[in-house]
């Protein structure tokens, strides 16, 4: 019997604009069949919902404290949220 999926939504600061930060977590996203997507704030800051399978979600939002090569995470905050009812992919945006 398969667990009901999970929904988190964070907040990376540091530098993680201008270095393929979304691209670079919807990567990680899509090779766990995680939804959601990751947007750019206007404080410079990177909101990313993920959606899934607790264990998938929890590596994502690993993944996300640890950024990419050419970023820097300073912080990650994180919150569980609701699950939305038909989202699939992963969206840049």
């Amino acid at each position: 019997m398969s667990r009901p999926p999970i929904a988190r939504r964070l907040r990376a600061s540091g530098r993680v604009q201008g270095v393929n930060f979304r691209a670079w977590v919807r990567d990680r996203a899509q090779a766990r069949g995680v939804s959601g997507w990751a947007a750019n704030q206007a404080d410079g800051s990177v909101e990313v919902w993920l959606q899934g399978d607790e264990d998938a979600v929890a590596a994502v939002e690993r993944a996300v404290g640890d950024g990419p090569p050419h970023g820097h995470v300073d912080r990650v905050e994180a919150e569980d949220v609701a699950v939305r009812d038909g989202l699939e992919g992963f969206a840049r945006r």
